[in-house]
């Protein structure tokens, strides 16, 4: 005590009181290290604590070399993770990717304290939680969630993959991404198929094309049921035309100035493709005049493979629907040209009942989820009316968002 305060007046060496504080942020460092046997919970939260207030006014090499010591911890106090998680990148860096100790609050707290780097050493973390990464996807930092779909070890959520989904429409590079995550399912798949380019179309109709062969065993009895019903109730009438053998709208062809749907494609590739008779084409293919118009109208040309597979149309008609709206089958020096040669490709590669799938499942999202309060709602861009259980009402959203040009 008479030491101590002889020194107060007095100026110290430089050296001094630097080695000193040094020494006790080691030792500190050394006891909050301790193992459970040597100390308990509360001595190493006292000790993290009085750690902390140092830290505060510690130089970064001293800050840097404390991070290093504690990143092996099976147990760290709340306290000192939390500041040196919000440190610079390079020492907070030293926890994210060594300490396996660090729980979901504690990532999570830093992902949304501090910086872009930050989370980017977060998403390339092993383990990471549905919680955090979609806490990561939150931000909309596009190198950020290319590193999480890049992350073998992370785990996605649904309502992750589908932010992300949503944002691939203006960033498709994130289209090859998704559909390497074993989450995503075909309901993003499916909506995802308009804006991706040929090759992850591709992908798409080769892994998410799946059959209704099950769904048509399990509930072959009750058509007949529904039938005797009258087809009232209308839940279960739309849930049966998905799942349904038959494709072709059978009902429209009394209505139609058309014998046959391939009466109707033949008169449209001899004539060109006019409104009316696009509709009807749509009708006859047992899909909803918006559904037909989307499939008509995309660039890429493979949702006219899919129509017509679906519809048991030939190829011969596949090549009057393409000639009807006046695509190229040839390049200038004669060769076939690259986008017919994919179409015509997708139509072999499908099968029949698969092709009905996504054709029915576009036309279901498009048409039958698409109530008037929710065409309202995309128009206006109020994605919060949209009911979160219902993937085609989340699907209508984000694939008309784009033609009300949001």
């Amino acid at each position: 005590m008479g030491e101590l305060t002889a020194m107060i007046g007095h100026e110290p060496g430089a050296d001094a009181p630097l080695r000193a504080r040094r020494a006790l942020l080691k030792r500190l460092a050394d006891v909050v290290s301790l193992p459970a046997s040597r100390i308990n919970a509360f001595e190493r939260a006292v000790t993290g604590d009085l750690l902390v207030e140092m830290l505060r006014l510690a130089s970064r090499e001293e800050r840097r070399r404390v991070a290093a010591r504690l990143a092996p911890l099976a147990e760290l106090p709340n306290s000192v993770a939390r500041i040196l998680l919000r440190d610079e990148v390079e020492i907070a860096g030293l926890l994210i990717e060594q300490c396996a100790s660090l729980s979901d609050a504690d990532i999570v707290g830093c992902a949304r304290d501090a910086s872009i780097d930050h989370r980017l050493l977060i998403a390339a973390r092993r383990g990471l939680s549905e919680i955090v990464t979609e806490t990561l996807f939150s931000f909309g930092e596009m190198a950020v969630m290319e590193a999480v779909l890049r992350n073998p070890t992370a785990r996605l959520s649904q309502v992750g993959i589908e932010a992300v989904v949503g944002l691939s429409r203006q960033s498709p590079g994130l289209c090859g991404l998704l559909l390497k995550r074993p989450e995503l399912r075909p309901s993003g798949a499916y909506v995802m198929f308009w804006w991706c380019g040929p090759e992850d179309r591709r992908t798409i109709l080769q892994r998410f094309a799946v059959s209704r062969e099950v769904m048509q065993e399990a509930s072959e009895d009750v058509f007949g049921m529904a039938a005797a019903e009258d087809w009232s109730d209308p839940v279960a009438r739309k849930a049966l035309q998905f799942i349904e053998r038959r494709q072709r709208n059978r009902g429209a062809i009394a209505k139609s100035p058309f014998d046959s749907l391939e009466q109707a494609v033949m008169v449209a590739g001899r004539d060109g493709l006019t409104r009316e008779t696009a509709s009807e084409i749509a009708f006859l293919s047992g899909v909803k005049p918006l559904t037909g118009a989307k499939l008509l109208g995309d660039p890429g040309g493979e949702p006219l493979a899919i129509l017509c597979k679906a519809t048991g149309m030939s190829r011969a008609d596949l090549t009057r629907l393409w000639r009807s709206m006046r695509r190229p089958e040839t390049t200038a020096d004669g060769q076939i040209h690259p986008d017919w040669e994919r179409v015509q490709i997708t139509y072999e590669m499908l099968a029949v009942d698969r092709a009905q799938t996504v054709l029915r499942y576009w036309n279901w999202s498009l048409s039958s989820a698409l109530t008037p309060s929710l065409l309202r709602a995309i128009r206006d861009g109020e994605d919060d009316v949209v009911d979160e259980y219902s993937a085609p009402e989340r699907a209508a959203m984000m694939v008309l968002a784009e033609d009300f040009g949001r």
